[in-house]
């Protein structure tokens, strides 16, 4: 009798607990029900918000790597002339402006004084404000490491040897220069669109975006463990994939590189 009451009194060691909770995330993918949603898991909760999260990040992403990578080789193009300048200054105040202060300028701008577009993330219109606010860092970002490299490869040997056998501009551009100036942007890009996916928690509260950065910071305030648990793993797990992919994307951008 006192044995058996000992042990619902005191559970199992933490080292047990910890192993115990490895073993079911590896074989079942089961992060254990959430404390807080009562009759949920918190797999389920995950996987709703990422439903949401998904459909934001990438779409927010890959405008982000469409524009910055046109913006940042035009700007290379034009080195130093009007329109660098603009371009540089602009993507300095978009990487120096906090994603928390751009959402809530475009939300008093857009949603409240010209009433253009809904404030609640929770409708696909409503999307549109959050896919901007989330797109204007890395835009930014990548347009500047695409104008960093672009001037990098502009100056390397086999560049002027093609512009001497009278290749035509845009065949050196497209065809040697934008594809070798790629790989920093294709180091970033992944990280990158890891955590973009996974939600942005700031953004994601601003907007009321029904996703998982709103439902782990939630998770959070509500201390509810396991949630918090689940999304850092799930986070984790996207970032080791995406490098894995970026690392594999290098080889197909320059056959040059050795992967080993």
């Amino acid at each position: 009798m006192g044995r058996s009451w000992a042990r619902k009194l005191y559970p199992k060691p933490l080292s047990t607990q910890y192993f115990t909770y490895l073993k079911d995330v590896v074989t079942r993918l089961d992060f254990g029900p959430s404390l807080k949603q009562r009759g949920r898991t918190v797999i389920e909760i995950i996987g709703d918000g990422m439903k949401t999260s998904v459909k934001l990040g990438v779409i927010a992403a890959f405008s982000a790597l469409a524009v910055g990578v046109v913006l940042g080789s035009f700007a290379a193009l034009r080195r130093n002339k009007f329109v660098d300048k603009i371009i540089m200054v602009v993507t300095t105040a978009f990487v120096s402006m906090p994603s928390f202060i751009m959402g809530s300028l475009l939300l008093v701008l857009f949603a409240i004084r010209l009433k253009l577009l809904p404030a609640n993330g929770a409708t696909p219109a409503g999307l549109i404000l959050p896919i901007i606010t989330l797109a204007l860092y890395p835009m930014a970002y990548i347009t500047r490491l695409t104008r960093s490299s672009m001037l990098d490869v502009l100056g390397q040997d086999y560049i002027r040897t093609a512009k001497a056998k009278g290749v035509s501009g845009l065949n050196i551009i497209f065809g040697h220069a934008l594809k070798n100036s790629l790989i920093p942007v294709i180091t970033y890009f992944g990280p990158m669109l890891a955590y973009i996916v996974t939600g942005s928690l700031v953004v994601e509260q601003i907007f009321a975006v029904p996703g998982i950065g709103r439902a782990f910071v939630s998770s959070i305030t509500n201390r509810d463990y396991p949630m918090v648990m689940g999304t850092t793993i799930v986070l984790a797990c996207l970032i080791v994939v995406m490098n894995l992919v970026s690392d594999i994307l290098y080889k197909i951008v320059d056959p040059r590189i050795n992967l080993e």
